[in-house]
C-alpha cells in the first residue's frame, strides 16, 4: 500500500491553474523530496493533501483512504510555511497547547519525547519570540510529530538551520521512517540536503510533474564526467571543446568533459598538445545538478 496516491489532480485560482493534471505516488516508509521552482505548484498540491484547501478536480489517497477520511486525517503531521506559535509562551507552553488541540493522552510526556527528538529539550522554558528561526523550525517539526503520526507533510523545514541543525533534522527524518510505516513528504530548496536524505523523488513544474524516481534511479540518471585542472587552462578548455562535445568549467575551477571518455584519454590528448594536466578525477553530478539539467531540458 502507498502512503500517497494522486490522480490527475487539479487547483484553479480564478484563472490561474496553479495544478494541472498531477500524479504522485509516496510509498510508504519512503522520505519523499518533493522539488521544484518557486511557484512550480509544491506548496498548494501540499495543502489539498492536507486539506488545507480544497481541489479542483482529480483525486488524492492517503493509505488506500480518500484524503477526506477521518481516520487518516488524524494520522497526518504537518509544517506548511510556519509553526502556529505564540510567541510570548514558552516552547513547551507551545506545545502543550497543540497536544491540547489534539486531544494526546499523557501530553507531557509526548511533549517531552518530541521535543528531545528535534534536541530541543533544553530550549522548553525558552519564550519562542527569542528563539531564533532554526530553533523555531525545529519546533514546528516537533509539533507535527505530535500524535505520532504515520505521514509527516513539510513545507521546507531545513529553512533557517545551520549544519548542525541539518544534521539533526536527517536523524530525525531517519529515525521516523525506520519501522517502514510511515512516511516522510518534504519539499526543500537545499537539494544537497535533500539528497542525503531522500529514499524518492518528485520534480514538479508549472503545475506538472515532470519525473517520479527513486535515489537509485537518480543515481543511475546522474551523468559522470572527467575534472580536471592544468597550468593552461584556457588553451585545455579549447583544446578540450575541439574534440569532445561537452566541455564546461564549474565554479570550483575545474574543466569537466561530459563525453563517454576516460581520465587515460584526456591526460594523452593533451600531453600530445603539449599540455600537462596537474589534477584529473572522475565524479558524477549530484541532485542539484541534474535537477538544474531537467529544468533546462537537458538530459
Amino acid at each position: 500500500m502507498n502512503a500517497v496516491e494522486i490522480k490527475n489532480l487539479s487547483k484553479n485560482f480564478g484563472p490561474k491553474q496553479a495544478v494541472c493534471g498531477l500524479d504522485m505516488t509516496v510509498p510508504m516508509g519512503t522520505i519523499y523530496g518533493f522539488i521544484g521552482e518557486n511557484g512550480s505548484g509544491k506548496s498548494t498540491t501540499e495543502k489539498m493533501i492536507c486539506g488545507l484547501i480544497p481541489t479542483s478536480g482529480g483525486s488524492i489517497k492517503l493509505y488506500g483512504k480518500d484524503y477526506t477520511d477521518e481516520s487518516v486525517r488524524a494520522k497526518m503531521g504537518v509544517l506548511i510555511e510556519a509553526p502556529g506559535c505564540f510567541s510570548g509562551l514558552t516552547v513547551f507552553d507551545n506545545m502543550m497547547l497543540q497536544a491540547a488541540n489534539l486531544s494526546i493522552p499523557n501530553a507531557e510526556q509526548e511533549v517531552i519525547k518530541v521535543l528531545k527528538m528535534v534536541r530541543m529539550e533544553g530550549a522548553a522554558g525558552n519564550k519562542y519570540k527569542n528563539c531564533s528561526l532554526g530553533m523555531k523550525q525545529r519546533v514546528g517539526i516537533a509539533m507535527a510529530l505530535l500524535g505520532n503520526p504515520t505521514l509527516l507533510v513539510l513545507d521546507e523545514p531545513l529553512n533557517g538551520l545551520d549544519a548542525d541543525g541539518m544534521r539533526i533534522m536527517r536523524e530525525v527524518f531517519c529515525d521516523v521512517i525506520q519501522d517502514g510505516t510511515r512516511s516522510i513528504i518534504v519539499s526543500s530548496h537545499l537539494l544537497g540536503e535533500l539528497q542525503k536524505v531522500a529514499t524518492h523523488y518528485g520534480i514538479i513544474r508549472y503545475g506538472k510533474m515532470l519525473v517520479e524516481m527513486t535515489a537509485d534511479e537518480l543515481d543511475a540518471s546522474c551523468r559522470t564526467y572527467v575534472a580536471l585542472k592544468s597550468a593552461e587552462m584556457n588553451r585545455t578548455k579549447m583544446l578540450l571543446g575541439c574534440k569532445y562535445s561537452r566541455v564546461e568549467e564549474d565554479e570550483a575551477g575545474y574543466i569537466r568533459v561530459y563525453d563517454l571518455t576516460t581520465p587515460e584519454e584526456i591526460v594523452t590528448y593533451l600531453y600530445d598538445n603539449g599540455i600537462c594536466v596537474t589534477e584529473i578525477k572522475t565524479d558524477k553530478i549530484g541532485l542539484e545538478e541534474y535537477y538544474i539539467d531537467l529544468m533546462k531540458g537537458g538530459k
